[in-house]
């Protein structure tokens, strides 16, 4: 039998993707950009083709002219012969046809060539690729994630020392002949503003400077890092007025918003990912097997790690298959056991949980009420300083053995529940999200029910503890800073006394029970769940600490390297893989969790708690949002009007209704694209079926 490819195919009598309202939309675009004319010479197929090879020079400045041919659905003879086409209408094209065309081309291929470079130059990249071909791409998913942090803190310690840090500096310095304004308090109890750093002064020990540097007291609570540093209200430069409190709130609502898109921005592409995947399992195998490699690839070495990538996703696949049919294959009696045995996992995990918050509730309640006495180095020869020191940072101790100890007990507890490789991620993840964001909002708890105790009039008069917490947003960024530096201690630890150990006996000590212990595999939902937390961390702390970003870009970025380390010497590669769509997906979906509950401290300190009157950028308000509407004060009376417009009900309730609209269009819309694939999958099962679909032969 002998192929006759130049014959053509008879077109489907239903083009469902014509049905399409993308479709549509792009006909009257089309229409309305080149007129009716363009909107027939759209082709359809090769029998397009050939129609506008019959029309030549005529169909000028029509879509087959405008568009390449590599863009088309058609055979590599038939892309030549467009191809000739196209080149062969050029004579009978205007100059400035022409040159618009040639222009298109160029920026095209600038464009190609930029983020080709981009992608030559993009962070990790080689690594990366390296650890999805050794060890599958749900573990390269998690370094992907890992880059994604490092990279969002790196712009919000841009914005942040952009618009808060640098002015404050240039100013007080008189860089560029620039000046600042304080204003005074006003209305304000002259014990209020008291406010007397332990900043070291004369001859320290070494040892108290290694404390400052853990605990960012001393000389660390003076510098930039800290909200008491901000104490100037105005910054000038020339004729120019830099309002600092204003910005400071302003990049404050940046970096969350920012933040918040950037996350919905990634979650949206991998739920499409996983949408996809979700759709058609069989459309997934035809994918990975005919369409999965990748023929460019020259090197060996890439064929290699794309060779053991492509299996890794195929064994993910079988895995997630044999789980499916074995759910299905069990019995009455297996399912009672099952239930009943994860029934009994989770009365366990709901004890840890208890225990853990208790403690952390015990810890901070007992530390608050017996670190009173303040901690100076007249008191280095004292013989109860180290007692006094392990009372203050005893909360940040118990929060983090908690979040050591919880996950391990987790991850061994979810390998008898029978879930499979995806969902014991998600459910391992939410229990361990529970322990650790619960634990920081115990811990701020107990910091404002102590800053806003008042048991006088005088405290009173300030609004907050002014005794204990004169400047008590930098209280507030000293517990964030120390809660990141031991999360980033226990890591480092983790790694070299106890993955290093492990290996060292599992490869050099027979002993059975060493060996039954063997290696580890690389925990996925506990190494996610830590950066979370840090993340969690920096975002809650950056108001209270602006450079508190640039210390978690650091600690992420030699946490990624310890992390690679300890994967590649230390790990073994997963009995069970994992998907990376999936994971990618619901990584981000807990993030978004975190950033959604960092807004409620951060909202109650900005809004709720009054400001500390004798530090900081909102000495003369009484709370950190204040500083809007005595800016808005400022605005001509128009503005004001329009302003308070906004606010009002009047039309909130409006634009509340118009987005609810404007969202049930696209579910309608939604609704009917997945009407159109679904009609669209029937008509490929049905290629083999129908004659119409079948190519003739000879």
């Amino acid at each position: 039998e002998v192929f006759l490819p130049e014959e053509p195919r008879p077109a489907a009598p239903v083009d469902f993707l014509q049905e399409l309202p993308s479709y549509q939309s792009a006909l009257r675009r089309r229409a309305a950009a080149g007129g009716t004319q363009e909107r027939r010479a759209a082709p359809q197929g090769s029998a397009g083709l050939r129609a506008a090879e019959a029309r030549g020079p005529e169909q000028e400045g029509g879509e087959l002219a405008a568009r390449p041919a590599r863009e088309y659905p058609l055979t590599i003879a038939e892309k030549r012969r467009l191809r000739d086409c196209q080149q062969a209408d050029i004579k009978y094209i205007s100059g400035w046809k022409q040159w618009k065309r040639t222009s298109s081309k160029s920026l095209k291929k600038v464009l190609s060539e930029v983020r080709e470079l981009f992608s030559y130059l993009e962070l990790w990249r080689r690594d990366i690729h390296s650890i999805e071909g050794k060890f599958g791409t749900g573990i390269q998913s998690y370094f992907s994630f890992l880059r994604f942090l490092v990279l969002l803190n790196f712009i919000i310690f841009i914005l942040m020392f952009s618009f808060v840090t640098l002015p404050s500096i240039i100013s007080e310095y008189g860089i560029f002949n620039s000046s600042f304004a304080k204003i005074s308090p006003k209305n304000i109890e002259p014990h209020c503003t008291v406010y007397k750093p332990s900043g070291n002064m004369g001859l320290v020990y070494f040892y108290t400077y290694l404390k400052d540097l853990l605990s960012g007291t001393g000389f660390l609570e003076v510098t930039s890092l800290f909200y008491g540093y901000y104490t100037i209200d105005a910054a000038c430069l020339s004729i120019l007025r830099y309002n600092l409190p204003l910005a400071y709130l302003l990049a404050t609502f940046a970096y969350l918003a920012l933040s918040l898109l950037w996350i919905i921005k990634r979650s949206v592409e991998g739920f499409k990912q996983n949408l996809v995947h979700d759709e058609d399992q069989f459309q997934s195998y035809c994918n990975k097997v005919f369409a999965g490699w990748d023929f460019c690839i020259t090197d060996p070495h890439a064929a290699r790690l794309k060779h053991r990538s492509l299996q890794y996703e195929l064994q993910t696949d079988l895995e997630e298959e044999r789980l499916k049919r074995k759910i299905a294959d069990r019995t009455m009696k297996e399912k009672l056991r099952i239930y009943s045995l994860r029934i009994f996992i989770n009365i366990i995990v709901i004890a840890v949980l208890s225990g853990c918050f208790y403690s952390i509730y015990r810890a901070t309640v007992f530390s608050q009420e017996n670190s009173n006495v303040s901690i100076g180095h007249d008191d280095v020869g004292n013989t109860n300083f180290q007692a006094n020191l392990l009372v203050q940072y005893l909360p940040s101790i118990v929060i983090t053995l908690a979040n050591f100890i919880a996950p391990q007990i987790f991850s061994f507890l979810i390998r008898f529940e029978d879930y499979s490789p995806a969902f014991e991620i998600r459910l391992t993840l939410m229990r361990c999200v529970f322990v650790r964001l619960a634990n920081i909002g115990v811990l701020l708890f107990s910091l404002w029910s102590q800053i806003s105790y008042c048991a006088t009039d005088e405290c009173k008069a300030c609004g907050y503890n002014y005794e204990l917490y004169p400047c008590w947003e930098s209280e507030v960024g000293q517990e964030m800073y120390k809660l990141m530096i031991f999360d980033f201690i226990i890591i480092l630890a983790g790694t070299l006394f106890v993955d290093f150990p492990r290996k060292l006996l599992v490869t050099h000590c027979s002993c059975k029970p060493v060996q039954w212990c063997g290696l580890q595999e690389f925990g996925i939902s506990d190494n996610v769940l830590e950066i979370i937390y840090g993340q969690t961390i920096c975002w809650i702390g950056t108001f209270f600490s602006p450079l508190l970003p640039a210390i978690a870009t650091i600690k992420y970025f030699f946490i990624f390297y310890i992390k690679k380390i300890s994967l590649i010497h230390t790990c073994k590669p997963a009995a069970r893989p994992i998907r990376a769509s999936s994971s990618n997906f619901f990584f981000l979906v807990v993030l978004l969790i975190g950033l959604v509950l960092a807004f409620i401290p951060l909202g109650i300190s900005i809004a709720h708690i009054p400001s500390s009157k004798a530090c900081g950028p909102f000495r003369s308000f009484n709370t950190s949002w204040a500083v809007v509407p005595d800016t808005v004060l400022g605005f001509p009376t128009g503005l004001q009007q329009v302003l308070h417009g906004i606010a009002s009900e009047a039309f909130a309730v409006p634009f509340f209704m118009v987005i609810c609209l404007i969202m049930f269009y696209f579910i309608a819309l939604a609704g009917a694209h997945k009407r159109v694939v679904e009609q669209l999958r029937e008509q490929l099962v049905m290629v083999r079926f129908d004659p119409l679909f079948c190519t003739p032969k000879v």
